[in-house]
């Protein structure tokens, strides 16, 4: 049996903000609807992702910003970074993990899963983007 990871919720305090950043971040709405006052469902797809993320109102009581770590993956992390300082995204610099824990600076091997930039969206849920070069 698969089970694939098809959505997440994440949680925010102004969808309309969070929709606007993720559309910034070159994501494609594929749902925004609101039935009543009280629900809305707004779902949102990265550039090649089989998963998509939902931001909304009425769908969880976690409080926004509260998901840490929501991770991307992608081909070429230096690219990637580009194309986020580009969007006007505030993105940290490249780091790693090393023997005494984060370390500044891309992998000295550029091991698949190894580089790292991270990020966060206006309600401080945090974002990691991995770079696997053969993925």
């Amino acid at each position: 049996m698969d089970y694939k990871l098809e959505v997440m919720v994440l949680p925010v305090a102004d969808v309309d903000r969070s929709k606007a950043f993720y559309e910034q971040l070159g994501f494609h709405t594929d749902v925004d609807t609101q039935p009543n006052e009280n629900f809305r469902i707004v779902q949102l797809t990265p550039p090649g992702s089989a998963c998509s993320i939902i931001v909304g109102k009425g769908l969880t009581t976690a409080p926004p910003g509260s998901a840490q770590a929501t991770t991307l993956v992608v081909g070429d992390i230096e690219t990637a970074r580009a194309e986020l300082v580009e969007r006007g995204v505030d993105v940290s610099d490249f780091f790693h993990f090393g023997p005494e824990g984060q370390e500044p600076g891309l992998h000295p091997d550029r091991e698949d899963y190894g580089s790292f930039v991270a990020f966060g969206d206006p309600d401080g849920n945090n974002w990691l983007v991995q770079e696997r070069p053969g993925g």
